[in-house]
């Protein structure tokens, strides 16, 4: 028979396709038409089956699904050079809410968010999850660009610079949703605000409008009995936050028995006052061993510095040795696809998925012998390592160069930013 024509064709010294976990396939490649993986094989095989318009050829090279990074507010990149002092609430209301104050616009959001998609896919970021202002700013960046994104819809009963009522949340909500609803690069979540500012009345419309539109719900280190009451805390909710249902011993059952996600933020919390002891007390490989789903986000990016989550997934198996590097890897992909809602289009290398893909140059000192590919990755390869990225099977990162954007042109946007978070100069 003739070869079956394909888009592209990746030929990686490793492969770890993530699904199912801990698996790592040498000498492997994967084929890709029209932004999704058709085939993956031994590399003889793929290419006696398929005749690609491109080839990439990787001989020292580890091919991964792209990462997620399950919670981040992209446009606070803007604001990296803040100082950062724990505890987290009193940092944001005090020297972030200043800021923002000052700064926080659609502009702001845009040229933030931009920065914050290079900075992802040149750490093989492929898909985000966005909680911030001005949530049509993000997802027309991410589209843009044709990265994949989750962003939230802000709700809260308080006014603020995008709404002035919970009702007028709902309204906004409602148009975006209409706007994007068939969009193949953004998806929207509803994201309320601070649990304690937030009422039951509020919280109750949330999961009625969620329900009809089939939308998810993520908040922040939510209080787990309030919301397990009012009927949220189901399959298609998102804890976020290290201390997620740990207020008590009567919480962390609901994480296991209601089928909802959790999402750790391990850097952030580490440097927002934590600390290591109150970070193991997140059981993240008890949770893997009760089949729950976790993820890893960079959280704020003042806090955090780099948006890397190979870097998150490191710190958090240093600090839970009950962790694999495969789990985690797995934690940083499909668990991550999984708790915005996209685990059954990315997240890992099977046929019918997107083609969001990393490759690894692992012909470096740091990753030798390359004995275990998953430690390698995990302990010994960095984000300057990640050579190549593909959207949909389209090239966003070659040669370690991002493609979509202008470097230079985002140099100039944050330096910019920078003089006016530093003088409150909006001119």
């Amino acid at each position: 028979m003739p070869p079956e024509p394909a888009d592209l064709l990746i030929e990686a010294r490793w492969v770890l396709p993530i699904a199912p976990v801990n698996t790592v396939l040498a000498d492997h490649a994967v084929a890709v038409t029209s932004g999704r993986i058709v085939a993956l094989g031994p590399i003889a095989q793929m290419n006696a089956r398929f005749e690609p318009r491109e080839r990439v050829v990787r001989r020292d090279h580890a091919l991964l699904p792209g990462f997620v990074n399950a919670h981040t507010r992209a446009a606070m990149t803007l604001f990296r050079g803040l100082p950062v002092r724990g505890p987290r609430s009193r940092w944001l209301r005090e020297t972030v809410r200043a800021a923002e104050q000052r700064c926080l616009s659609p502009d702001f959001v845009r040229e933030g968010t931009q920065l914050a998609i290079a900075e992802m896919l040149r750490a093989g970021i492929t898909s985000f999850a966005d909680m911030y202002s001005f949530p049509e700013e993000a997802a027309r960046a991410a589209s843009a660009a044709r990265v994949r994104a989750a962003i939230g819809l802000p709700v809260a009963d308080a006014p603020s610079v995008w709404a002035d009522s919970a009702t007028a949340y709902f309204e906004k909500a409602e148009q975006l949703w209409d706007e994007y609803k068939a969009d193949p690069w953004v998806c929207l979540y509803f994201a309320p605000h601070d649990a304690a500012e937030v009422s039951d009345e509020t919280l109750i419309r949330v999961r009625r409008v969620a329900d009809e539109l089939d939308a998810r719900v993520a908040m922040e280190s939510p209080p787990l009995q309030r919301l397990h009451e009012l009927g949220l805390l189901r399959p298609g909710f998102t804890a976020i936050g290290l201390k997620a249902g740990l207020k008590n011993n009567e919480d962390s059952p609901l994480i296991a028995t209601t089928g909802i996600c959790v999402v750790a933020c391990v850097q952030s919390a580490l440097r927002l006052g934590g600390g290591a002891a109150s970070i193991a007390q997140l059981p993240l490989s008890s949770m893997v061993g009760q089949h729950v789903t976790v993820g890893f986000g960079t959280g704020d990016p003042p806090s955090v510095g780099a948006l890397d989550l190979l870097a998150e997934g490191r710190v958090a198996a240093l600090i839970d040795n009950g962790l694999t590097a495969g789990e985690t890897l797995r934690m940083a992909t499909l668990g991550g696809a999984t708790a915005l809602g996209l685990g059954p289009v990315t997240g890992s290398i099977e046929p019918g998925k997107y083609a969001d893909l990393v490759c690894f140059d692992l012909n470096r000192l740091s990753c030798q012998p390359t004995l275990r590919i998953p430690e390698s990755i995990l302990f010994g390869a960095a984000r300057e390592q990640v050579s190549d990225v593909w959207t949909s099977g389209r090239a966003a990162v070659a040669g370690g160069h991002v493609l979509a954007f202008d470097e230079q042109e985002l140099t100039t946007f944050a330096q910019k930013w920078s003089q006016r978070v530093g003088t409150g100069d909006l001119s």
